[in-house]
């Protein structure tokens, strides 16, 4: 992970002092609804919100007494918004329970906002030191990322997750205790919720159409969404008519069909593709250009640095029989998010990040944005799923995921224009969270960018 120097991962807090002014001079403005960049705008930071975003004549109207950063050439675009991550699954290459603990979770916070990921939900799998953690972040009493929560989610016995304490996981018998653990769960007012419909390939047992239908009406009495992990097209279609809000993944079997753009339209339900999940199966092993780019290895501890090159790896991961399989599930997955992006139906943004040690917090969210946008989605529609689209889907698009005047000063300043090169977003020239600039600025403008 990144360690700046002389002052360590975990130093710089989002809620650090900040000026009471900053403006961003003369930056190029790409600010999360989708539309077109503005050139040459300024933005007015004070305290942690945006006071004023100023274009033309106005530009120049600037608060007597203010840090003016000038940033010609560079971006600025809203932080980015993961509504689909994981935190304290792994602390490197070693995982399980015990690493659900507060001190790992900040760290991979903090790994998250350094890359620009400024707001992520941990999507299941969480103990209840989730709920207390959500809190703490919202009262500027941890460093990192703003951490929501799903809370542990909702599984069946013997299916999927893999096999895990049940303290992280419920794993009813009856629709009865479906219903039961999403009560419990609702108590602690999650943002979101979340099950898992999937038999793993024909191997696993599947959540039975009885109780995911009685746990998101159960979600949906308690005012919660949820969301739900699953893989066929037909689950997809069965899981909305029952009321789903959130598809967790891509369709992975199937190119989806006009019936499903239908139902996900009338139901106004949202997608989250998770396309770096479908890569990591082998992309390291085949020694992209990027697994030397500096956001890559700043982003992962030493253990993982030294496995993805190791020869045993490799030959394992280009070795797996079901290979083949993974780059088809992929190529779906891509297909699959183009089509609904085109067809106007809700794209959000998540990466599945921090699940093991492959899916790589802080990075995965840059290289998403690559999938994404070589699957045929254009860039600004790939930044607006990952800004406005996903505050949307989480509920707080009152707070974040855009640039305009009341909504908190979570900005990613890059070099370049990300709107012509989805690339420029790993060319981080800056960090804002709540206002505090949290990885500071940098003004030379060879910043490298992932060699995609």
């Amino acid at each position: 992970m990144r360690l700046f120097p002389a002052i360590g991962l975990v130093a710089i807090s989002a809620f650090a002092q900040a000026p009471a002014v900053t403006v961003l001079s003369d930056v190029r403005v790409i600010d999360g609804t989708g539309r077109a960049p503005v050139e040459h705008a300024s933005v007015v930071i004070e305290g942690d919100h945006i006071q004023a975003f100023l274009t033309g004549s106005k530009r120049n109207a600037l608060p007597p007494g203010a840090r003016v950063l000038k940033l010609t050439g560079k971006t600025v675009i809203p932080g980015i918004i993961n509504g689909h991550g994981h935190l304290g699954q792994a602390k490197g290459t070693a995982g399980g329970p015990e690493q659900f603990n507060t001190e790992n979770i900040e760290n991979q916070l903090v790994q998250y906002e350094f890359d620009g990921v400024t707001t992520v939900i941990s999507l299941g799998q969480n103990k209840d030191l989730a709920y207390e953690l959500r809190d703490r972040s919202a009262r500027g009493e941890i460093k990192g990322a703003t951490l929501l929560t799903a809370g542990r989610g909702v599984g069946v016995e013997g299916g999927l997750p893999p096999p895990i304490p049940a303290d992280q996981m419920y794993r009813p018998k009856t629709v009865e205790e479906a219903r039961a653990a999403v009560r419990e769960m609702a108590s602690h007012h999650p943002e979101m919720l979340k099950m898992w419909v999937d038999d793993g390939g024909g191997k696993l047992p599947k959540m039975p159409p009885e109780m995911y239908k009685a746990a998101i009406d159960e979600a949906h009495k308690q005012g919660i969404k949820m969301s739900a992990h699953m893989f066929y097209l037909e689950d997809a279609k069965a899981l909305i008519r029952a009321g789903l809000d959130v598809l967790a993944h891509s369709v992975r079997d199937k190119p989806v069909d006009a019936e499903l753009i239908s139902l996900m339209k009338q139901h106004g339900t949202w997608m989250t593709a998770t396309l770096r999940a479908e890569e990591t199966p082998w992309a390291f092993a085949e020694k992209p250009a990027w697994i030397n780019s500096s956001i890559l290895q700043d982003s992962i501890l030493p253990d993982v640095r030294k496995l993805i090159v190791s020869p045993d790896f490799i030959a394992q991961q280009l070795n797996d029989p079901q290979l083949a399989g993974h780059r088809k599930q992929l190529q779906l997955s891509q297909q699959n998010v183009a089509a609904l992006v085109k067809a106007g139906v809700n794209v959000a943004f998540g990466t599945d990040s921090g699940a093991n040690y492959s899916r790589v917090q802080g990075f995965d969210e840059h290289r998403e944005l690559y999938l994404m946008v070589q699957a045929g989605v254009s860039p600004l529609a790939a930044i607006h799923a990952a800004t406005e689209q996903s505050a949307k889907m989480l509920g707080i698009d009152a707070k974040t995921g855009t640039i305009a005047p009341g909504k908190l000063a979570d900005l990613l300043i890059v070099a370049g224009n990300p709107a012509k090169n989805i690339g420029d977003t790993t060319r981080i020239a800056a960090v804002f969270h709540r206002g505090a600039e949290v990885v500071p600025l940098r003004t030379d403008e060879r910043i490298a960018a992932a060699a995609w």
